[in-house]
Formats: structure tokens, sequence, C-alpha cells
């Protein structure tokens, strides 16, 4: 996607080894969400390594009883805003989760999208309001508690609101 782009581009790319999501090959569009599950009681839109993490979260829910649509949102200048407001629409809430600060990521850029198109309740899982470290990727997910208990930790608050 990024070769038949246009201008600059921005990959961010992580020292720890992922699962693989997806089969090589698989076209990606910049400005264009892939809907991973499906679900209908919240949304869960991440990016990068937070996908997978997100995944785990689902079927932790999913094993509670509660359905969840999981977007990899790995565009997000532009965001996929259709994506993001139809999931605010059919489910209600959303979290996004990411390995960012609460400021200029993707949380802040979906929940501008939000409250512009279909206001729900939004909450954010990310490292919060500080400088992060560089070390150990998997301690560092650790310290910063972005881990899937997390955001079922999340989802449940979302869909109390």
């Amino acid at each position: 996607a990024m070769l038949r782009r246009r201008g600059p581009t921005y990959l961010r790319l992580g020292r720890a080894a992922v699962p693989e999501i997806y089969p090589n090959g698989c076209d990606f569009r910049i400005g264009q969400a892939i809907q991973l599950r499906d679900g209908s009681d919240a949304t869960i839109i991440a990016n990068g390594l937070m996908v997978a993490v997100a995944l785990d979260a689902a079927k932790l829910l999913a094993d509670q009883g509660i359905q969840v649509r999981v977007l990899d949102m790995h565009t997000v200048k532009p965001i996929d805003r259709d994506a993001v407001a139809q999931a605010a629409r059919e489910t209600g809430a959303i979290v996004v989760a990411e390995e960012h600060a609460p400021y200029g990521g993707l949380g802040s850029v979906v929940a501008t999208t939000v409250a512009q198109t279909v206001p729900v309740p939004v909450e954010l899982v990310n490292i919060g309001d500080r400088y992060a470290e560089s070390g150990d990727p998997d301690g560092l997910l650790q310290k910063y508690g972005l881990s899937a208990e997390a955001i079922v930790k999340a989802v449940r608050s979302v869909r109390r609101t």
C-alpha cells in the first residue's frame, strides 16, 4: 500500500516478534480498516502489536458472553471514518488500544471521529500521559498495562456508561 501511495508515508515497526495475523500478500489499503472479528456488544480498535492483544481480549470477552468487533486501524492518517462511525452506530461503545500516549495518536483521532459522527462512550488503553522508556518489549507492555486484561476491563467499563 505504501509503494502505491504518492507522497510521504510513515511505517512504525517494533522489535518484538509478533503473531502473524495476515497471510503473505494481504492487500492493505491506506485509510481502510480491516475487521478481524465481528461483534455487537462493543468495538475494539487497535493498531500495531496491540491488534494481537485486542484479539486475545476478544477471546476472553467471548468466554464471558460479550461479543466484540475488532478493527485493525493500521492507518491513523487518514483514519477510516466510515468504519469508526459504523462501529459506533452498530456496537454503541468503542475501546481504543494502542502503544502510544493518549494525545496525538489513534485514540485521539478515533475519539474525535466518534464525537463528530456517532457520539458513543469511548475508553482508551494506552501508556498514559508520560514519556515511554526503551527496553524489553514484553516488559514494557506489562509496565504500561497494555494487556488483554486491561482491554477487557475497558470494554466492561465503556459498556456501563
